[in-house]
């Protein structure tokens, strides 16, 4: 199944710039692992060393984030978007 990524800025030098990725996955963490085979560093980027989603990085599908659903076990539907959006802090 094709479905977008949505690159932050501040990843978007892996990707030359495309603020958007078309790859194939049925799940978040098929989808991140095909990001990863086309446009390598991302998985080290976004997941830690047990392969879980690392806790100052969001991913959402249809603007619903993954960690209330079923992780990276989420269906994305044919089509669907997946937003990797970078937590923000300061003060």
């Amino acid at each position: 199944m094709a479905v977008t990524i949505r690159i932050p800025t501040t990843l978007r030098p892996l990707t030359a710039g495309a603020g958007e990725v078309e790859v194939d996955g049925a799940t978040v963490g098929e989808a991140l692992a095909s990001l990863e085979a086309s446009h390598p560093g991302f998985g080290s980027r976004i997941l830690d060393e047990s392969g879980a989603l690392r806790r100052f990085v969001n991913v959402f599908v249809s603007d619903e984030d993954v960690r209330f659903l079923q992780g990276l076990d989420t269906p994305i539907p044919d089509g669907g978007t997946v937003a990797i959006v970078p937590a923000v802090a300061g003060g």
